[in-house]
């Protein structure tokens, strides 16, 4: 698997580019950089925010992504004259965890701003590990995540996105051009709102029903942004550890996040409503697992419930020595379980195959 190949040449290169471009950015007073451009993150792991054998949960790296790219998406929006806004999140591309991350180690986050359109904005993250007793450093994480801005004054109010300038007209086409799929994909995803059907009782080892899990979830105050909606980080952590419990139960050894294929977020959810996460294994190869999670949410006092995010996890099992494992195969019952699985399987091989294309790119 990718997350577990030995330190090349190449991601030595990607370290020090991502390092001399965040040593670039002119600093403010409170750390950060300036608006508008680029923000660098930083914090140490500790032990509340890893499993049991130390790796750090893959939802506490995407929160930390969310984050920063909140950060800089408001910090740029507000450039502008006019309504205070603050950028809210639509939607994360695929995200790679190339490397484990580890109780103790540094995690350094930096968001970009790289496309903006009228009303939206692209913000490129990546995260490096810093190991602190040896000072040695390795892209851990890369993600894209798209954000709008919403008034202050009045949430359901978009706001114009400041331009930013491009090194080129090439830059500025190719991300019009990701800007355009992202858009046409969101559309597609959110028409598609399959309900989760309960397992049924004791069910069988390995199959979809045995590891399907729900947790559900009372939105508090510290769940919110200042609109009192949840942050997309918050939602992205319970999407992880309810993928991550569905990984561990059809496997019964240690796991981690592999990648995260588009998460998308089709409504917001409010302060006091109760969220239900639900995760299910839709395909399985010899090595990783898809896990398909939807999260509904609904009011305390109105029953009806309405899909609020959606997306799909792929996990693989580790033994001891943290070596991937072989993952248990599959039993599949029934014509949408054998649908799901030939979905799943459709994307996993267009994933593989645009990872080797990639590969033979930059050769």
């Amino acid at each position: 698997m990718r997350c577990f190949r030995p330190r090349s040449s190449k991601a030595a290169d990607e370290v020090a580019a991502v390092e001399k471009q965040q040593a670039s950015q002119p600093v403010s007073r409170d750390g950060g950089v300036e608006a508008g451009a680029q923000y660098q993150l930083s914090r140490i792991m500790r032990p509340d925010d890893a499993n049991i054998v130390g790796n750090v949960h893959g939802g506490i790296i995407l929160k930390m992504i969310e984050e920063a790219g909140c950060i800089v998406g408001t910090r740029h929006c507000n450039t502008q004259n006019g309504d205070r806004c603050m950028a809210a999140l639509v939607r994360v591309e695929k995200t790679e965890f190339l490397f484990p991350m580890f109780i103790g180690e540094v995690a350094h986050v930096t968001a970009e701003i790289t496309y903006a359109s009228q009303h939206s904005l692209e913000v490129q993250v990546k995260v490096l590990a810093e190991n602190i007793l040896t000072g040695a450093k390795k892209l851990a994480n890369k993600a894209a995540l798209w954000y709008v801005p919403c008034s202050l004054q009045n949430v359901n109010k978009v706001m114009d996105v400041p331009p930013i300038k491009y090194a080129g007209q090439e830059q500025e086409e190719q991300g019009r051009k990701r800007y355009e799929a992202q858009k046409l994909e969101r559309l597609e995803t959110k028409a598609r709102t399959e309900e989760v059907v309960p397992p049924p009782a004791n069910p069988e080892q390995h199959t979809v029903g045995f590891s399907q899990s729900s947790l559900i979830h009372l939105v508090g105050p510290s769940d919110c942004t200042l609109h009192q909606y949840v942050h997309g980080g918050v939602t992205m952590k319970l999407m992880d550890e309810v993928a991550g419990i569905v990984a561990a139960r059809h496997c019964n050894t240690n796991i981690v996040t592999a990648s995260v294929d588009a998460i998308n977020f089709h409504r917001k959810i409010n302060k006091g409503c109760v969220v239900t996460v639900t995760g299910r294994l839709t395909f399985v190869s010899n090595k990783s697992m898809e896990i398909e999670v939807l999260v509904d949410a609904s009011s305390l006092v109105e029953p009806d419930k309405y899909r609020a995010v959606s997306a799909f996890f792929s996990f693989i099992s580790l033994d001891k020595d943290n070596k991937p494992l072989p993952v248990p195969p599959l039993k599949i019952d029934g014509e949408d379980e054998q649908r799901r699985f030939a979905e799943g399987n459709a994307r996993y091989n267009q994933n593989k195959a645009k990872r080797l294309a990639d590969k033979e790119r930059k050769q």
